[in-house]
């Protein structure tokens, strides 16, 4: 069921959480197809990618959104899981470079990271600056 909200004229609206930090998604899966692809334990740049991800994993939740925004709880689970996923997608593709892969795919997770990255700067800049009529 969604939740019902009044605007100021007193129309009730049925309230949108779809497309509520979608984009976002997007660069958080490759962050993590990333980090399961090139983590070694506990290096000094595998650390450093893992608290980047958790930062990616938690952070969009304050982002500016002119929909109303779920419920954290269910909100992070979702995106663990996508993490989770991903991170085992990751370490499947290493192990697949060099039998089913040419080793030069080793670096598309990497580019298709950068790619989803600045889709996604674009978006949230473009929500922040759209021109808003005056009320």
């Amino acid at each position: 069921m969604k939740p019902m909200t009044r605007t100021e004229n007193g129309q009730s609206r049925i309230a949108d959480n779809k497309g509520f930090a979608v984009e976002t998604t997007f660069v958080l899966f490759f962050l993590a197809v990333e980090f399961g692809q090139s983590a070694d334990g506990f290096a000094f740049d595998s650390m450093f990618l893992g608290l980047t991800l958790a930062m990616f994993a938690v952070l969009p939740y304050l982002l500016y959104s002119e929909n109303e925004k779920p419920n954290f709880s269910k909100w992070i689970f979702g995106r663990s899981l996508i993490a989770a996923f991903a991170i085992l997608l990751g370490a499947m593709f290493k192990q697949a470079l060099g039998v089913v892969l040419p080793e030069t795919f080793r670096f598309l997770p990497l580019t298709l990271l950068v790619a989803t990255a600045m889709i996604c700067c674009y978006i949230q800049f473009y929500g922040f600056i759209k021109l808003r009529p005056a009320k």
